[in-house]
């Protein structure tokens, strides 16, 4: 059993530092031959941070164990706003109040309704993998646009002040793309795109197989570890990012991460594994953590429409929710 648990942390620490390590590779790589800043941080950088999630769920698949990769997808979503939020808000408080998320915030709700929509069809299949699938083309395609009009406004000086203030989840420089480094030499790009690639398979296999025999030596179910174990360590990277950019006062883009976060996990994860395997639905998970989902997504109403700042007392209420959440999951 402890053994189990210490290859569990194994696995998800190199599953952590390869997907660091992929997104670095990637993004200078595609900025090296030409595409657009623009459109790296649309695709590559989203796809990239998603990685690790997205291939412990399809080696969780191939190991017969989707549980974990359901529960996966569901506790990243609920961790990312009772946890991610919440702990950095006890820190310094989040400054929510000047973020526009408005827009990308109704998707995420969309997406949820849908998500679980097909959850009660007690299998995601091919069929709802194209449906995910189709909605995230669609916001991307959206999000592109946006982020193009935006950066063609962004070039008038006279109305660069006034979209400053109206977002917080998109930037105009290029320099500011995730993990660029326009100093870094190919040989460099071509070690972290080789470390990625060879060392997330590594770590999503050493990752579900340990927790599959976790699973088995508590005599829990394989989703129970997807939403507890397996749900907590993806979405560490997206914690220590917010808790770093609260301690530095920069935390306008917490809310956009997360909400962005969610979108991919539910579209993006779901919507590829289910062309690897049939996911079944374990009726616990309709009953009670779906709905989980859902409610943890809504108590952002009054901080996206009613523009509030997600304070410590908000933060702590949160973290709290989060661990009530944990304990009645496990029990």
């Amino acid at each position: 059993m402890l053994i189990d648990v210490a290859l569990a942390g194994l696995g998800l620490v190199i599953l952590l530092l390869a997907g660091d390590a992929l997104v670095k590779g990637a993004v200078n790589l595609a900025l090296r031959i030409g595409i657009p800043a623009l459109l790296v941080s649309l695709t590559i950088v989203a796809f990239g941070t998603s990685a690790p999630e997205l291939l412990v769920s399809i080696q969780a698949i191939l190991m017969d164990a989707p549980g974990i990769a359901l529960g996966n997808v569901i506790g990243s979503n609920i961790a990312n706003v009772l946890m991610v939020l919440g702990v950095p808000a006890i820190l310094t408080g989040l400054h929510t109040s000047g973020c526009d998320t408005r827009k990308t915030y109704v998707m995420m709700i969309v997406a949820t309704v849908v998500f679980i929509g097909l959850a009660y069809t007690d299998l995601f299949n091919w069929v709802d993998g194209t449906v995910l699938l189709f909605m995230l083309a669609l916001m991307l395609g959206d999000a592109f646009r946006t982020a193009y009009l935006h950066r063609r406004e962004v070039r008038s000086a006279e109305a660069a002040a006034k979209l400053a203030a109206e977002s917080c989840s998109l930037n105009g420089d290029e320099e500011e793309v995730e993990g660029a480094d326009p100093s870094l030499p190919m040989w460099k790009i071509l070690v972290f795109l080789g470390l990625g690639l060879i060392g997330l398979p590594l770590g999503a296999d050493i990752l579900v197989d340990s927790a599959v025999r976790i699973a088995e030596a508590l005599d829990v179910p394989e989703t129970v570890i997807g939403l507890t174990l397996v749900a907590i360590g993806t979405s560490l990277p997206e914690l220590a990012t917010t808790v770093m950019a609260a301690l530095r006062g920069q935390t306008e883009i917490a809310m956009g991460n997360v909400i962005g976060s969610n979108l991919f996990n539910m579209l993006a994860i779901i919507g590829i594994a289910s062309f690897v395997g049939p996911i079944p639905v374990d009726p616990n998970t309709l009953r009670f953590d779906v709905w989980a989902m859902l409610a943890s997504s809504l108590l952002l109403v009054p901080f996206v429409f009613m523009k509030r700042d997600i304070t410590r007392v908000w933060g702590g209420l949160f973290t709290a929710l989060y661990v009530g959440y944990l304990l009645v999951v496990i029990a």
